[in-house]
């Protein structure tokens, strides 16, 4: 009778044990994104922001008593490799959540996998207007986003060129990838609300060096604005191109105008190219200081200016918007995660802005029209546009 007493103790005690490992295990977040190449000034400050938020997260104790990990892979900003990346942190590294996407296309070949495993995927860069709304067949949706949709930048950027500066000729210069080519249409329908009809409408691959054939068919149509879609390296072409042929327009388009490898490379060419932001780097408010401050003692960026500052904010409030739908939900089980999202009890102090019940079933989108203001490249800087007509 001793001995089978013993035996139940030693086997309670066992049982105990791992039950108490299994608890202190670390919840397994991915981060994606583009870590090398033309988009690598985003995805750096993205992951740099990302772990600012776990940093300080784990030292005031984790969730639910849990130490978050985080699992980076880097997708180059190709679709295939975030497919293989999906793919790898779903099977083998079984994570809780995903955060990231930088680029569209990468998002809109990734996340399905996502989906189907039922895991929450939070995109904290990619702005494509379809990529919260890929799935809507499927009775629920783990896709959600903290960044201003191009459906809210398009607008803005009309606004800008038409209403607030008065411009009626305008040309319209994209990428040819899917975040280029949707853009786009998003601009398209902006401008047709206005009742404009690009004068021009040109197309460039990633890596091209060269626009001139594209800024000739826009200057001969006479432009009096460029409306661009793209990514840094491509869109300091532009600006490049337009200073070779002696011909100076305005640039506004999309938030991208704002990567520290557009205002580097287009130099003097660059100024006063405008674009929406979620987040200017200046010390606003005393949590917007903190951040900046954290980042750069952290991270040490050239010139104390942090390659993309909205990058960096929107991941940085990617993982308290997670850390937040996991307590509530007091769970890691991707259905609880996301029906905790979709009704967020408690308010979220992030660094672009406090988040107040963000999402909800139908909604998944964090960031309204309200949010994103108007930057503008000054002295190789971004700070707040000034109003001008």
């Amino acid at each position: 009778m001793t001995i089978r007493f013993v035996k139940l103790a030693v086997a309670s005690a066992v049982l105990s044990i791992a039950g108490m490992a299994a608890a202190a295990d670390p919840i397994k977040i991915g981060v994606d994104g583009p870590f090398t190449g033309g988009s690598s000034s985003m995805g750096v400050s993205m992951r740099d922001g990302v772990r600012l938020a776990v940093t300080e997260i784990n030292k005031s104790g984790g969730v639910l008593g849990r130490k978050l990990q985080i699992i980076e892979r880097d997708d180059e900003a190709k679709n295939e490799r975030g497919v293989q990346i999906a793919q790898e942190l779903i099977n083998k590294e079984k994570v809780t959540a995903v955060v990231g996407y930088i680029n569209t296309g990468v998002s809109l070949a990734s996340q399905r996998f996502f989906q189907e495993a039922k895991i929450p995927v939070m995109n904290n860069v990619a702005t494509g207007s379809i990529v919260t709304n890929q799935f809507p067949k499927d009775p629920d949706n783990y896709v959600f986003r903290n960044a201003a949709a191009d459906n809210i930048q398009a607008p803005m950027i009309v606004e800008e060129a038409i209403t607030r500066r008065g411009f009626k000729k305008v040309a319209i210069l994209a990428d040819s990838t899917n975040y280029g080519q949707l853009g786009r249409e998003d601009l398209e329908k902006a401008l047709k609300a206005k009742g404009v009809t690009p004068v021009a409408e040109e197309k460039f691959n990633i890596k091209d060096v060269d626009m001139t054939a594209q800024l000739l068919k826009a200057k001969e149509a006479g432009a009096e604005v460029v409306l661009t879609y793209g990514i840094g390296p491509e869109l300091a072409q532009i600006a490049n191109g337009m200073t070779k042929l002696g011909w100076k327009v305005p640039m506004i388009g999309s938030w991208t105008l704002s990567m520290a490898n557009f205002i580097d490379n287009a130099g003097p060419g660059g100024e006063g190219a405008r674009m929406p932001q979620t987040f200017i780097q200046e010390a606003s408010t005393p949590k917007r200081k903190a951040f900046i401050d954290d980042y750069l003692k952290t991270f040490k960026p050239k010139n104390n200016r942090i390659d993309s500052p909205v990058s960096a904010a929107q991941g940085y409030d990617s993982i308290y918007l997670l850390a937040a739908a996991i307590k509530q939900a007091n769970s890691t089980e991707g259905p609880k995660i996301r029906e905790a999202l979709e009704n967020l009890n408690t308010k979220v102090e992030g660094v672009v802005m406090t988040y107040d019940k963000p999402f909800s079933k139908t909604n998944h989108e964090a960031i309204g029209a309200s949010i994103p203001v108007m930057g503008e490249v000054k002295n190789s800087r971004v700070v707040r546009a000034t109003q001008t007509k």
